[in-house]
């Protein structure tokens, strides 16, 4: 019998923006090519009624009432959020522009504009979303099975992808030669990687090269 299958949560267009009409506007252009949407009028109504972490990105008016939209980027870096921001704006200008793209945003979008513009930003908001959740996931994966190797197979593994050969480990670690294959073979195993690339950047990944064996 097969066990039910969870779906992938949907990826959602979060709108924040205090003018009623541009909400719908933008509810209505983005379900017109199948995005969910999600509206709220200010940043407190987002943080109280959004789900957190969930995958999707963020259409963001610059001028709103209470925190701005600037001040709530910060708000969240700060939070380690990392949901991609569209920024949008009637009275923008060069600075502003430069400071949100700095901080990480996608796309800086002045009122009005195209809505293709607008289509083309959320579309790379969300890759940049996919992109960012497959690479958290696959460290997740890495370091779950790091957690599984024995304490001499972590020795062995950091010092191989450090460039060290199984004789020079071997002098290292106080163990014969064969041992050291011995525990190579058995961590490349255990953390599935078909090749010594895999294990460096396996490595890199667990930051392996900046500790002590």
């Amino acid at each position: 019998m097969k066990l039910p299958v969870n779906p992938e949560p949907v990826a959602t267009v979060f709108v924040v923006d205090d003018d009623q009409d541009m909400r719908e506007a933008l509810d209505n252009l983005l379900r017109s090519v199948g995005h969910a949407v999600s509206l709220f009028g200010s940043t407190s109504e987002f943080l109280q009624k959004a789900p957190a972490n969930a995958p999707g990105c963020l259409v963001l008016d610059v001028r709103l009432p209470g925190v701005s939209g600037l001040e709530f980027q910060n708000q969240l870096a700060r939070a380690n959020a990392s949901i991609p921001i569209i920024f949008m704006t009637g009275h923008g200008d060069i600075p502003m522009s430069v400071r949100a793209m700095k901080a990480g945003a996608i796309d800086f979008l002045t009122k009005p504009f195209r809505d293709q513009d607008m289509l083309d930003a959320v579309a790379l908001a969300l890759e940049h979303d996919r992109a960012r959740r497959a690479e958290a996931e696959a460290s997740a994966d890495v370091r779950e099975r790091f957690t599984l190797l024995s304490r001499r197979e972590r020795e062995v593994m950091t010092l191989v992808t450090r460039g060290l050969m199984n004789k020079q480990v071997a002098g290292e670690l106080g163990l014969s030669e064969i041992t050291v294959k011995l525990y190579r073979g058995q961590a490349m195993r255990k953390m599935g990687a078909r090749s010594l690339a895999d294990l460096v950047r396996m490595a890199e990944q667990l930051a392996l090269h900046a500790a002590k064996p």
